[in-house]
């Protein structure tokens, strides 16, 4: 509901008003896209991209434009595997499919993603259960 995730979702209603830096989140002139970089979402259950590793963190920078050269996304992907504690494991395969890590590195993997934007909030849904 934070990030306004419950947007796609036909069926969802929501009453009063939730607010993020006193602006309401629900205001028609609010950025959904930039909402969710400022709101970031980790799941109970992994949901890497069908990316490489790479591609799954490098996503919402590459979208955000907060990278310019590719040294920079290169450093913002290597930071983020590192604050998600799954750096060491990865380095060397990071052109690999992220769907094809353990269900505990998938988790961490969707970690650094939602850290690499530098949210101002993180939301977690029990995301460390499975670790």
């Amino acid at each position: 509901c934070l990030n306004r995730m419950n947007d796609t979702i036909d069926s969802a209603r929501v009453t009063g008003k939730i607010t993020l830096d006193q602006e309401d989140i629900y205001d028609k002139s609010i950025d959904v896209v930039e909402l969710r970089a400022r709101v970031g979402m980790v799941f109970q259950k992994p949901n890497p991209f069908p990316k490489s590793i790479y591609e799954n963190v490098a996503y919402g920078p590459r979208i955000h434009g907060l990278a310019k050269r590719k040294a920079d996304m290169d450093q913002i992907v290597e930071s983020s595997l590192k604050k998600a504690a799954i750096w060491n494991e990865v380095k060397d395969r990071l052109h690999e499919p992220g769907t094809g890590l353990s269900g505990g590195q998938q988790q961490r993997l969707c970690i650094a993603r939602a850290i690499a934007v530098s949210p101002e909030v993180i939301l977690m849904d029990e995301p460390c259960s499975a670790l």
